[in-house]
């Protein structure tokens, strides 16, 4: 029998009565429950040092309480690193003490970095916990905090430390990771020469730097906002500013610069990152005519006519011009009617159509064996060629020649299980009411090891033809991943968005592919999930 890996959970705190016992309490609530709870005093003069306490004695081996010598107030780095040197578990997590852990944080995390024996660390994004007032208006106020990157992947080093500088808000929580011990004891853990501010930029910095890094898309902890969180307390002393230059900025990135400089990473894109983000600081007078630039092109936004401000606008910035409110250029595309309604199979190759076939080239080594593809079997012959020993195609009704099987997903008992090596199922799904039944039968007739490789409509206009009256949903990466973990092993399901605001335009106007630059197809904003891929394996049987 295996034995589940300890997690131990490092909980600081400081005068924190207030919002304490409700984090220790999620630790509790936890459904993994191979974990430990060390509760690390910094000094407290409130009665969050008798709650901690209380804690630890009605919970023993679960719950320890730890404090400096003499009962000091440290600081935030030292308080971690306390903890996480007298931490026995194999994972390290994260919580202040006026956050919380939703209940399957560690299960859920655990689960990814099993799975992913290269990763060092795994974070999602958190919820801007506003709502935790009850009052109405804040309700409105909860959002999850911004990843920037395509989420569950994996990410080498420098990559996100280089993200982080360029876009301050990708910076994760710290109750959000999950990390290996001995990857956060071979980077020194916290530095406790920064021990107020950037601290966890700091921890981030170098776990960033040492391994790989698994971002993932679930999130599985609530970041309390309030008046009296460190960060609020250091904006209004001028210690800190969320986007002005400001000391706690500069003293973090003359600690990067030094921290950098001698283990010889280069990387051209972490250096501009850096050097960037150093200007206001080393050129402080560069950084204010930066400034006055930007204002100026405020002012000539409300000022000059729309066709001269466009014209000088798109010379000089391209794709990073954005016209002023009267001057967007529609051209061909101002109208109420699409200039296809085929999907663009009228002018070439659908927009949708060019992602799937990437999407299906990429994996055409799972395209062997017995393969089973929905209406014909175009691109099982397209992508799996001599690979094949068997095609098998797939419709709902009779009367389709290239049929070897007529059933529905959802009610498909006839066709026998275990005996797929791969199916193909393109922008099929939507058209399924009870997709949850078509799911189970897919997992059902793969063979263990077999491969789904599914694609599914995310920004679409309904198709005209006869499958118009099938057609029930759309969907988000987000739906699509809760809905396949239902059927197959999270580890075992690899999920893409594909698409941009340009793309999503050309698809809904009937713009076939041929009429974009492949540069303008290949940009990936997560925000315009124009198509989902899905690549699923059933396991192996044990």
């Amino acid at each position: 029998m295996t034995t589940k890996p300890l997690v131990s959970i490092v909980n600081i705190f400081f005068n924190a009565e207030k919002y304490f016992a409700e984090a220790i309490e999620s630790v509790i609530a936890q459904t993994y429950d191979n974990w430990e709870l060390l509760l690390v005093d910094d000094g407290s003069t409130d009665k969050s040092t008798e709650i901690a306490i209380n804690y630890a004695e009605k919970y023993p081996g679960k719950i320890r309480y730890l404090q400096h010598p003499e009962h000091k107030n440290v600081g935030k780095s030292s308080s971690r690193n306390v903890g996480i040197n007298n931490a026995k578990g194999d994972y390290i997590a994260l919580l202040d003490a006026d956050d919380i852990f939703l209940p399957p944080k560690l299960e859920k995390q655990v689960a990814i970095l099993e799975s992913h024996p290269e990763a060092g660390m795994v974070y999602g994004p958190s919820l801007y916990w506003y709502s935790w007032t009850g009052n109405k208006s804040d309700r409105q106020r909860d959002c999850f905090a911004k990843l920037g990157v395509e989420p569950n992947n994996l990410f080498y080093p420098p990559t996100l430390l280089t993200l982080y500088l360029t876009d301050t808000g990708t910076v994760p929580s710290p109750c959000g990771l999950l990390a290996r011990r001995d990857v956060i004891e071979a980077t020194g853990g916290f530095d406790e020469r920064i021990q107020h501010l950037y601290e966890d930029q700091v921890f981030f910095a170098k776990m960033c730097l040492k391994a790989p890094v698994f971002v993932e898309s679930g999130c599985w902890d609530k970041y309390r906002q309030h008046l009296e969180s460190s960060s609020n307390i250091a904006i209004a002393t001028g210690e800190y500013h969320p986007v002005k230059p400001n000391p706690a900025h500069k003293t973090y990135l003359y600690w990067l610069e030094e921290y950098i400089s001698p283990q010889n990473i280069n990387d051209t894109q972490l250096v501009k990152a850096l050097d960037e983000a150093l200007v206001p600081y080393r050129y402080p007078l560069k950084y204010i005519n930066s400034r006055m630039k930007q204002k100026l092109k405020s002012i000539a936004k409300r000022r000059l006519p729309s066709v001269v401000h466009r014209w000088i606008g798109t010379q000089m910035w391209g794709d990073r011009y954005i016209p002023p409110v009267g001057a967007v250029d529609f051209g061909s595309l101002r109208r109420v009617t699409p200039i296809s309604r085929q999907f663009g199979f009228d002018r070439g190759l659908p927009v949708d159509r060019y992602y799937i076939e990437k999407f299906l080239a990429a994996n055409k080594a799972d395209i062997k064996g017995r393969v089973l593809e929905i209406g014909d079997n175009s691109y099982t012959r397209q992508f799996g060629g001599d690979n094949v020993t068997q095609s098998d195609v797939l419709h709902v009704v009779e009367g389709n020649p290239q049929a070897t099987i007529v059933g529905d997903l959802t009610n498909a008992e006839h066709i026998p299980s275990d005996a797929f090596d791969c199916l193909i199922l393109t922008q099929t799904l939507q058209m399924i009411y009870d997709v949850r039944s078509a799911l189970k039968t897919i997992y059902r007739i793969l063979k263990p090891g077999g491969v789904a490789l599914v694609t599914i409509p995310g920004i679409t206009h309904i198709s005209e033809d006869e499958w118009a009256k099938y057609w029930c949903s759309n969907f988000t990466s987000k739906s699509a991943q809760l809905l396949f973990v239902e059927f197959f092993p999270e580890a075992n399901i690899q999920l893409e968005t594909h698409g941009n605001v340009l793309a999503a335009i050309a698809f809904l106007s009937g713009v076939a592919t041929e009429e974009l630059h492949s540069s303008e197809l290949e940009h990936r904003d997560r925000q315009y999930e124009l198509i989902i891929t899905v690549r699923a394996i059933k396991p192996q049987e044990t």
